[in-house]
């Protein structure tokens, strides 16, 4: 059984634009069966009045699975909670970190760090028409705001809302200057502000993001929070959670191996494209699989070239993890 949710320790793999699509969740999912996974920022109008198979279908496989909401209209995020909840997903979470145009335009995403009342009535719209839980993910501030009033007056203010947990992105955002991309990496990382958050707020689920790279990293933060949510690292090098559910919550129970991931991999692929779909929407996600591996250059060249042409199947797959040459740590078989 998976843990309940919020339940510390407690691993998650962040919302991702253009990446954390339900094939990339289903991926992850094959290799970690407790971590917490996320949708990519779906706007709430688009829930309200989009094409909502497209936009929250998601595979029974995946859970525990959250939906990431944009928007700061409290009736229409609760409107579209309500929604989300009817589809199956394990929790909402709103966006309070986002820094690109589009949120901007919105005026929402890290914009609502300068609103912490609306983003409270965003909170309590939401938890008054969902029984699942009701997080907020943020930054420690943006802009010239100082971190130490910033990140405690919307953590306060969204607990008092409601909300089940809050997520720091350890990092201020600069909605001015500064590129989505660069808004990643140039802000600097400010893991004791959110580590002090925490402290002050013990008994409350406070989890950290922001540049973590490996479990090693998870294993010092988890002595302090409740929760690590990683990003980019867990796509970049996906390889990292068959190790999630035996170091973070002790696990004995097997992962597959990388053998037997690569064929459920290869059943999913097949099942998808006799749907209309394409081989490089799943393949996409997994060019880094192998990484440190020999063989790994080989395997993500096929998946980059051959999966990308007009009928290309699942013996694409097979055909790249063949390259692969695997050490004694674990078994092909």
């Amino acid at each position: 059984m998976t843990p309940p949710l919020y339940k510390p320790p407690l691993f998650a793999i962040a919302p991702m634009m253009d990446w954390t699509d339900r094939h990339c969740r289903f991926f992850h999912r094959q290799m970690t069966r407790h971590s917490l996974l996320y949708t990519e920022m779906v706007v709430a109008d688009a829930v309200i009045h989009g094409n909502r198979d497209r936009l929250l279908g998601l595979s029974p496989e995946e859970h525990p699975v959250a939906l990431q909401l944009g928007g700061s209209d409290p009736a229409k995020l609760a409107r579209a909670a309500s929604i989300a909840a009817e589809w199956g997903y394990d929790e909402i979470n709103l966006n309070v970190g986002c820094p690109s145009d589009r949120v901007q335009s919105g005026t929402f995403g890290a914009c609502l760090m300068r609103t912490p009342d609306l983003v409270a009535d965003c909170v309590a719209a939401m938890k008054a028409e969902v029984s699942v839980p009701v997080t907020v993910k943020c930054r420690i501030g943006v802009d010239d705001q100082d971190p130490e009033v910033a990140l405690d007056e919307i953590a306060d203010k969204v607990i008092a809302a409601g909300a089940d947990a809050l997520w720091v992105h350890a990092r201020k955002a600069w909605l001015q200057g500064l590129s989505p991309k660069e808004n990643r990496d140039i802000p600097p990382l400010d893991y004791d502000r959110v580590h002090r958050l925490k402290r002050r707020l013990p008994n409350r689920f406070i989890g950290i993001n922001g540049g973590i790279a490996d479990l090693d990293q998870t294993a010092q933060h988890l002595k302090v929070m409740d929760g690590v949510m990683m990003g980019r690292a867990a796509y970049h090098v996906p390889g990292l959670l068959v190790d999630v559910d035996s170091r973070v919550y002790g696990s004995g129970e097997p992962t597959p191996s990388w053998g037997e991931l690569i064929d459920r991999m290869a059943d999913y692929c097949a099942a998808h494209i006799a749907t209309g779909g394409r081989l490089t929407h799943v393949t996409r996600h997994m060019v880094g699989l192998f990484h440190g591996m020999q063989g790994a250059r080989r395997f993500r060249q096929i998946l980059s070239t051959e999966a990308t042409r007009p009928g290309a199947g699942p013996e694409v797959l097979h055909a790249a993890f063949a390259e692969i040459r695997l050490g004694q740590d674990r078994d092909a078989a």
